[in-house]
């Protein structure tokens, strides 16, 4: 396209030296023969031409005029492109969400929704994103999975497909819309694990009754976050590198859940060798029943489906989430 653009400006260039040179006609009248005679307008000759003038306003109306349609036929050729690139790409999009289990569903693309996207996606966890908005879609990255729609109507929650997913994000802007999609999406999946967002301090109450297990103030967690910049910074220093998930850090600390077929299950912290052979601090073990241990001792058991709350290098960290879900007879 850039190169018919180019042509036609030079072939402009060339019909306003020719006119001028071979009628005498001024530059202006010139410019506007060429114009008239390239945009098959029809006003007639600006001056009489002479034999030699009809001869090249001739060769500049058939090379002019077949510039142009090209130009037309590449142009339309690349809106045909455009837009079956759109339909495709939906279609392939549609069947990839199709294919999606245990992954998560973010309702609002917002500024909330889309750090949500932003972590999983480094985590990286399978996940959709439901927004309406072309705006907040617009900011998205093009390779996100992406439903357009409204997330509080069940159709779309469906075609997101909420029945095999893990959990849902409902983070709209507004707290009816979210109390909304908390309603229809724990009538759709009653197991599903559900974080709400919540704007105002009212709202929570209304989002846990609707099924919400998490509600997060953004307003109330910046507040905190301000307050102990103050009373605490070392601890929040602290936490803000233990949590970071760049890879450019050394220590970080990870959540890692024990199968019943690894070999850490029935074993206590002291002889399971995490510390040992990883260099893995684990600073709390959750039970399945939601029972913490803080700071376990080496004598505490590790059981099956126990969470390990533990902090050390990211390779490291990783070596362990394979040990704690491969089989008892893999070697420690």
């Amino acid at each position: 396209m850039e190169i018919l653009t180019g042509a036609v400006a030079v072939l402009t260039a060339i019909g306003t030296a020719g006119f001028h040179f071979i009628e005498g006609w001024s530059w202006f009248d010139s410019f506007y023969m060429v114009v008239i005679t390239l945009s098959t307008i029809g006003y007639g000759e600006v001056h009489p031409l002479s034999h030699a003038g009809r001869v090249f306003n001739t060769a500049l109306i058939i090379t002019g005029v077949a510039l142009v349609l090209l130009m037309i036929g590449a142009l339309t050729q690349a809106l045909l492109e455009f837009e079956l690139s759109k339909v495709f790409g939906r279609r392939r999009m549609e069947r990839e969400i199709t294919h999606l289990k245990n992954h998560y569903i973010i309702c609002g693309a917002g500024r909330v929704g889309n750090s949500v996207a932003r972590e999983l996606a480094r985590k990286p966890c399978p996940f959709v994103v439901i927004e309406s908005n072309e705006r907040s879609l617009a900011e998205l990255d093009p390779k996100w999975l992406v439903l357009v729609g409204d997330a509080a109507s069940e159709k779309t929650l469906r075609e997101a497909g909420i029945d095999r997913a893990r959990g849902l994000v409902a983070a709209t802007t507004t707290d009816a819309t979210n109390i909304y999609i908390v309603l229809t999406a724990k009538s759709l999946n009653p197991g599903l694990k559900i974080i709400a967002r919540a704007s105002e301090d009212r709202a929570e109450r209304h989002l846990k009754t609707a099924g919400a297990d998490v509600v997060i103030s953004p307003y109330a967690a910046a507040g905190h976050r301000i307050a102990q910049s103050f009373l605490r910074p070392n601890v929040l220093d602290f936490l803000d590198i233990a949590t970071d998930r760049t890879g450019k850090l050394e220590m970080v600390i990870e959540e890692i859940q024990v199968s019943e077929q690894s070999p850490l299950a029935g074993k206590t912290v002291g002889n399971s060798g995490i510390h040992h052979n990883y260099g893995v601090m684990v600073l709390a073990i959750r039970g399945i029943h939601g029972d913490i241990r803080f700071n376990p001792r080496a004598t505490d058991l590790i059981n099956a489906g126990d969470f390990l709350i533990a902090m050390g290098e990211p390779t490291q960290l990783i070596k362990l989430e394979t040990l704690a879900a491969q089989h008892a007879s893999a070697p420690l």
